[in-house]
């Protein structure tokens, strides 16, 4: 494997993991402000 190729990989898995953890807080926030 070329060194972009496994550069491209990280990018992605970085965009993957960050958009799952910004649902996630944004759900969490969402949640708490339902119980006030």
């Amino acid at each position: 494997m070329s060194g972009s190729a496994i550069v491209m990989m990280i990018i992605g898995m970085v965009v993957i993991w960050g958009g799952m953890g910004l649902s996630i807080a944004n759900a969490v926030k969402v949640a708490k402000e339902k119980k006030q």
